[in-house]
């Protein structure tokens, strides 16, 4: 990590200092309904102010994701006992091509964008979300289970809907959470159908300064997030 996070401290103001393009920082997943961090990936800054944190998460980053006690990846568990087995957490490379992750301060959802290794373009990832909290490291959200697929045609359909009935059932989102959550998909929808921002936006065409390095994961990638503030 660089001297440069060092930028994002309020210092005493509930304004927030934006990173410059090139910082690399934390974009981090905490369990649903603890504080406990259970994703973790080193993503470089492309553009952040007042309207948009966008980050780049470069093949072969180190990142933190959870696993089946014996290892199996989350999504191969069968779904009646994905959310109650036991986990552990474990570090891999990313796999694939990198992935452009766009945020909108207060939104419920980000925006990714996803491309084949010869940067042709496949589509964007809606994943709904808590709104990301900003602190000195990076920043900080809560997953929402339920997604949207959005195509280079302008069609779109939704991801996940089982795993966000079962994370219901489990008891890992109450009834009230998770009408907020479908809520916040239909406005993503909405956005979708009048091809607003960011998807009208050409950030299809960007793509990474080859001088960046990937970013390594500290070891201290869990430590608690200070001075936490809206993103």
């Amino acid at each position: 990590m660089t001297a440069d996070l060092d930028a994002a401290r309020t210092g005493g103001t509930d304004r927030p200092r934006f990173w410059s393009p090139g910082t690399q920082i934390l974009w981090r997943y905490r369990g649903n309904g603890t504080d406990a961090v259970h994703i973790c990936r080193p993503v470089t800054v492309v553009r952040d102010g007042p309207e948009l944190l966008a980050v780049w998460l470069a093949p072969h980053t180190p990142c933190v994701r959870p696993v089946m006690e014996d290892g199996t990846p989350v999504h191969q568990e069968p779904l009646a006992t994905r959310y109650t087995r036991p986990r552990r957490r474990a570090v891999e490379e990313w796999f694939g091509a990198g992935v452009l992750k766009l945020a909108r301060p207060g939104e419920p959802w980000s925006v990714w964008l996803f491309w084949d290794v010869d940067w042709h373009f496949r589509s964007w990832y809606v994943n709904l979300e808590e709104p990301l909290r900003r602190w000195s490291g990076g920043v900080d959200s809560e997953d929402h289970f339920l997604d949207v697929s959005v195509h280079p045609d302008r069609t779109w359909h939704w991801r996940d809907e089982d795993e966000f009935a079962q994370a219901q059932a489990d008891g890992l989102m109450p009834a009230e959470v998770a009408v907020r959550v479908r809520q916040a998909g239909q406005r993503a929808v909405e956005r979708v159908a009048t091809w607003g921002t960011p998807f009208r936006d050409g950030w299809q065409e960007w793509r990474p300064d080859p001088a960046w390095p990937v970013p390594e994961l500290p070891a201290d990638w869990d430590r608690p997030a200070d001075r936490p503030g809206a993103a």
